[in-house]
């Protein structure tokens, strides 16, 4: 794959003859937050989303800096809270969907000799079943849009080719989370709808304070991101990719 083709291809995203939007979940802080940040500077309707917005201050400030940022508030593990915010915004087509909202939960728990079984339950409901949740309660407003894209933020780790043992959980919810998408995918063509999986690199963010290895500053990690998202066509849907646009083992 060429990089210079992809990132040609991320022109048409980035510069919208008109305004698309773009809905992101986990957008207080890091990634999500820098993802609303770009895409808002480029002129994109930005529906930024969090579980607790109104003590989030850079996203409070990101949105009184930009008018076209609409923050909502959602916590990905609360259906019950997607279904409202889906109803809320029903007949608002959504160009791309991202879901961004994840958790690495306690490493040390994950650890053989020391699992706490207990700890995977939120590490699957946040990182797996919440994106499929919100992948089906938006299908209808991504179906709408013109461009009908629906992206995950995953992990390397999510790799089975590559993995390297320990944080077990959180391996697992995104191998998991993976599979989902790959088999939402397969309903989702049947309207038109392109899903992407993608590991934005270790990003440098407090998600990945813990690790002591080379990581990716989260400008350059969201820019990455959206070229990549920009390259998605319908013969690619479902496909695993890296940030730099490269294709992820699985």
């Amino acid at each position: 794959m060429c990089l210079l083709l992809l990132g040609l291809a991320a022109l048409a995203l980035i510069n919208p003859a008109t305004a698309d939007t773009v809905l992101i979940t986990g957008s207080s802080r890091g990634l999500g937050l820098e993802m609303a940040s770009q895409y808002a500077a480029d002129g994109w309707d930005v529906i930024a989303t969090a579980r607790s917005p109104d003590d989030d201050d850079a996203l409070q400030a990101l949105a009184r800096t930009y008018e076209n940022i609409r923050i909502e508030t959602l916590d990905v593990t609360d259906h019950g809270e997607i279904e409202a915010v889906a109803a809320k915004l029903r007949g608002t087509a959504i160009d791309v969907l991202i879901n961004n909202a994840g958790v690495l939960g306690n490493p040390d728990q994950q650890q053989l000799g020391k699992l706490d079984f207990s700890a995977a339950e939120m590490l699957f409901a946040t990182n797996t079943f919440g994106p499929l949740k919100i992948s089906e309660a938006f299908l209808d407003h991504v179906a709408a849009s013109d461009t009908k894209k629906i992206m995950t933020i995953s992990s390397i780790v999510g790799s089975m080719t590559n993995t390297t043992g320990n944080i077990y959980f959180y391996r697992a919810s995104k191998t998991a989370v993976n599979m989902m998408m790959a088999n939402f995918a397969v309903d989702a063509k049947k309207r038109g709808i392109i899903v992407g999986m993608i590991h934005p690199g270790v990003v440098d963010t407090d998600m990945s304070a813990p690790f002591n290895i080379p990581k990716v500053a989260v400008e350059d990690s969201a820019t990455g991101v959206r070229n990549v998202i920009a390259w998605y066509t319908p013969g690619t849907s479902a496909q695993f990719m890296q940030y730099t646009g490269e294709p992820m083992a699985w």
